[in-house]
């Protein structure tokens, strides 16, 4: 356990996450143990809009907001979010040069219902290391360890309200980065709609 990096697990996750990743050489674990965290990007995703960053939310049952395991929390479909989330993404990305290209593969995330966030994100995941041409071995944690050493913990370091990523990013062509410029960050499916094929050699 020591010897592996423990990493959280996103919905949609931000570039740095990947970069993060990449830059980690020895095994690394998902956390499947801790306490549902408010406010993160385990529930949240950040795209470009044409007003600038945009957030999505995937609300979760209420009573998933205290004390229950990451893995135990279960997705709300009090309000049509999956619709929600699906067309900002096509009124975002739209004109990208790739979202045609991953679009077929990654619209049923936002049609069949998944009762769990964990097996949620854990199957967009999946899907994107797809899309980027990888295949890590996934494997997880068994029980909460809550001392870490820090270079090894990233489950706190990759925040939406830290501005920077945890490695500095390279910029690559946004749809709206000439109304906004370039935006550092935003979720991985922003790289690979507008990258495709090389956000792998980006990484």
């Amino acid at each position: 356990m020591h010897n592996s990096a423990i990493f959280p697990l996103f919905y949609l996750p931000p570039v740095s996450y990947f970069s993060a990743l990449n830059a980690v050489h020895y095994e690394f674990l998902l956390e499947k143990e801790e306490h549902f965290p408010k406010q993160t990007y385990r529930n949240r995703t950040r795209i470009y809009s044409p007003n600038g960053p945009l957030d999505l939310f995937l609300p979760v049952i209420k009573g998933s907001k205290y004390h229950t395991k990451i893995k135990d929390v279960k997705i709300s479909y009090d309000f049509k979010w999956q619709r929600l989330h699906w067309l900002s993404l096509e009124s975002c990305y739209r004109n990208s040069a790739y979202f045609e290209y991953y679009e077929d593969e990654l619209a049923p995330f936002y049609h069949h219902k998944f009762d769990f966030l964990f097996d949620y994100n854990l199957e967009l995941l999946q899907w994107i290391f797809k899309a980027l041409k990888k295949s890590p071995e996934l494997n997880f944690t068994t029980e909460y360890i809550k001392e870490v050493p820090p270079e090894m913990d990233y489950r706190s370091k990759l925040h939406f309200k830290t501005p920077e990523p945890v490695v500095p990013a390279k910029p690559y062509y946004q749809v709206f980065e000439d109304r906004s410029g370039f935006l550092p960050n935003m979720s991985i499916v922003d790289l690979l709609f507008n990258q495709g094929p090389q956000a792998k050699n980006y990484l």
